[in-house]
């Protein structure tokens, strides 16, 4: 359980590659220190010179359902502030890592989960993935920076009121997936783009990479934070426990 870093364990394809796991049963919501670990193994990958692609994957039932909702129950704002940060370096660390990062994407993939594949190089997704931002069913608010750089404006602003999610495919017909392939083919699927990237030169890559952001005409790291500074109100005025709570016993009376 935790965050691991390996490469494949056959053929020369494990050249340049890193996979970068995340297993927090049952769902993959990850507490505080999960995101932190996550962010520290993403930037440890891009940073091995030996690392042309980084390959990021989940094991269980979905790919990330987003923060411990538990966690944030149970310790309250302490929580929440080391949340918001966890988060914050984890959606970072995706993005300005030093070589393209690929999401490998199974199942559901909330909350969180859309922080980090949105701010990802490139998405494979399974057949039965599904994306979605269920923030306002859960007392937060936040990753509509991310949400925007997958689907178009006014399907974002949708998805997000509704808390409603959109498929593999539908995303795929947006371009913001690659490719859609069935779960029992994803991680192949994953593994022959990482190789085809994993190709190429290294330090062009490198360059490459710090090229794209540097045109990226939204600035991810200042906008997230800015959704951020709502989280902390809706915390502060009391209505993000009042829905966290009701979020709670729903659960438990399902």
């Amino acid at each position: 359980m935790g965050v691991s870093t390996s490469s494949p364990e056959k053929g020369p394809e494990k050249d340049g590659i890193a996979i970068v796991t995340v297993d927090f049963p049952p769902v993959n919501a990850l507490p505080v220190q999960g995101w932190f670990a996550l962010a520290e193994a993403v930037r440890a990958a891009g940073r091995d010179p030996r690392t042309r692609c980084v390959l990021l994957t989940a094991e269980g039932r979905g790919f990330n359902a987003g923060v411990d909702i538990k966690e944030l129950q149970a310790k309250g704002p302490s929580a929440l502030v080391g949340a918001n940060r966890g988060c914050f370096e984890a959606f970072a660390a995706v993005y300005e890592c030093e070589v393209p990062v690929i999401a490998a994407v199974h199942g559901f993939c909330l909350g969180g989960g859309i922080g980090l594949v949105g701010n990802a190089d490139v998405i494979v997704a399974s057949e039965d993935a599904t994306f979605g931002l269920p923030e306002l069913d859960r007392g937060a608010l936040g990753a509509a920076t991310h949400l925007s750089r997958l689907v178009p404006q006014h399907l974002m602003r949708a998805l997000y009121y509704t808390s409603r999610t959109a498929t593999a495919a539908e995303l795929h017909a947006h371009g913001s997936v690659w490719r859609v392939v069935p779960r029992a083919e994803l991680l192949d699927a994953a593994l022959e783009l990482a190789r085809e990237i994993a190709a190429k030169d290294g330090e062009l890559l490198r360059l490459a990479k710090a090229a794209i952001n540097g045109i990226d005409p939204v600035d991810v790291r200042r906008s997230y934070r800015f959704e951020q500074g709502f989280t902390f109100e809706a915390s502060a005025v009391g209505v993000a426990d009042r829905v966290r709570d009701t979020f709670g016993a729903q659960k438990e009376g399902a």
